[in-house]
């Protein structure tokens, strides 16, 4: 998720108390032009969240419960965006499941005016480092399976043509390079006809 500047974002906010919810948008307002949404209500949440697509979720919550933590934190896509608790008070159990559920930021002793743009900053840095580590991850798992899946097909070509497994690879790349597709492409076709053959 690539966000925007942090001067023009879209921000949902989950806010119960509209005296306090008026006074998060005004601190925000000093911040940049955000286009600024506030949810009176959890429930609904993911609905919401899914219509506005906001670069960035805040939910004050000023009583949790582990549950509560859960169910705020599923609902407001934590793994596709950024989201930031504030909570009156917490315990280690409530902090664990907010880390677990993928939001970006947990902080206790409420939802301060001043604090809400560095929180929300540390959010979002924090929010796309773990996204970085995410697609690293995955492109190296990715690199692995296809690891393993040109070794088989190397093994394969060796058993059946009698060839070593640097002539296996040579062939293996050569019919890539023939044929315009990747290495990996052409030893998976040739791993799923092998299995279809057996």
């Amino acid at each position: 998720m690539d966000l925007p500047a942090t001067d023009a974002l879209t921000i949902v906010i989950v806010e119960h108390d509209k005296d306090r919810a008026l006074s998060i948008v005004d601190s925000l307002r000093e911040t940049g032009p955000h286009k600024i949404h506030v949810l009176a209500e959890e429930s609904g949440l993911s609905r919401s969240v899914s219509q506005l697509k906001p670069d960035v979720v805040l939910i004050d919550v000023a009583n949790p419960s582990r549950d509560s933590i859960e169910q705020l934190a599923n609902a407001s896509s934590p793994l596709e965006r950024p989201v930031a608790f504030f909570v009156d008070r917490s315990d280690a159990q409530m902090t664990k499941a907010a880390i677990e559920a993928g939001v970006s930021a947990y902080v206790v002793d409420g939802l301060q005016m001043d604090r809400i743009k560095p929180v929300m900053d540390a959010a979002i840095a924090r929010f796309q480092m773990f996204q970085r580590m995410r697609t690293e991850l995955e492109t190296t798992k990715r690199a692995l399976e296809e690891r393993k899946v040109i070794d088989r097909a190397k093994g394969l070509l060796m058993k059946v043509r009698g060839i070593s497994e640097e002539e296996a690879y040579a062939l293996l790349r050569k019919t890539a390079m023939d044929q315009g597709k990747r290495v990996a492409d052409v030893a998976a076709s040739l791993v799923t006809a092998a299995d279809l053959l057996s």
